[in-house]
């Protein structure tokens, strides 16, 4: 029997759980790979092939010297590069696809809770879809980092925040985009987006000058300024754009 093609939603659905999967989860044997199989009507090894497809293309792996898989279709290169071009909707629309192929709806994908939203209209939809994809963001950043805070290595999910680069205000067209993010601790996040922090385009920790007054003060060394100078934990994805570091460099960061 002729294995079928894979459908341009099949594929988006498959990268949505790439996004999500940390690099050494992607098996057959992993539950979330069973279960997107079933909902495909494919096998696990199918899936899970699939997902590696999508690895060969991330220059993250590349740099770590990480092997995905050394051959894939056409049709992984242009769901990359769709999601590339516009995060925002094509993390929706997976989810949206996701939702409608298992039978919930959309606003079960991110536990939003539907007593807090609007009954309907524009403003209901507009709610929903910047909690689902700031869902996303979290899962894709997180999985990225092996759920692993990229200063200090700290691992308890409820103490990390996947962190934007340049700032959600400033660039809605990257706000979903997991390549401004960067998973920290609660603590190094607040420093990040005050600017008491920032990480350089080598991927090095830098603290401000500011942190100087405060020298005399323990806690300030021990959980800040003995980082400087020190390179973080790359991601076994989705590398920090270095566009994005730049503008947190010059445009955030208290010299």
């Amino acid at each position: 029997m002729a294995r079928k093609n894979w459908s341009r939603e099949e594929l988006i659905i498959a990268f949505n759980l790439y996004c999500k999967l940390p690099f050494g989860k992607i098996h057959i044997r992993n539950p979330e790979i069973k279960s997107l199989a079933t909902v495909l009507g494919r096998s696990p090894s199918a899936v899970s092939w699939k997902l590696a497809n999508f690895s060969r293309l991330d220059s993250a792996l590349r740099k770590r010297s990480i092997s995905g898989a050394t051959h894939g279709g056409k049709g992984e290169i242009e769901v990359w590069k769709e999601f590339s071009n516009d995060w925002d909707k094509l993390s929706y629309e997976s989810e949206k696809l996701l939702a409608g192929m298992t039978g919930k709806q959309i606003e079960e994908t991110a536990d939003i809770n539907k007593e807090e939203l609007p009954k309907q209209g524009k403003e209901r939809e507009a709610i929903v879809r910047i909690r689902i994809n700031q869902n996303f963001f979290r899962m894709a950043v997180l999985a990225a980092y092996d759920t692993k805070c990229c200063i200090t290595e700290l691992t308890i999910p409820e103490l990390l925040n996947a962190s934007h680069i340049k700032p959600w205000a400033k660039d809605p067209l990257n706000r979903v985009n997991p390549r401004n993010g960067l998973c920290l601790n609660v603590l190094h996040d607040r420093a990040f987006d005050r600017g008491l922090i920032t990480i350089t385009p080598e991927y090095k920790i830098k603290t401000s000058r500011l942190l100087d007054k405060f020298r005399i003060n323990r806690p300030v060394k021990d959980y800040l300024t003995r980082y400087n100078g020190k390179p973080i934990k790359l991601p076994s994805r989705f590398l920090p754009d270095l566009a994005f570091l730049e503008y947190h460099n010059k445009h955030l960061f208290k010299k």
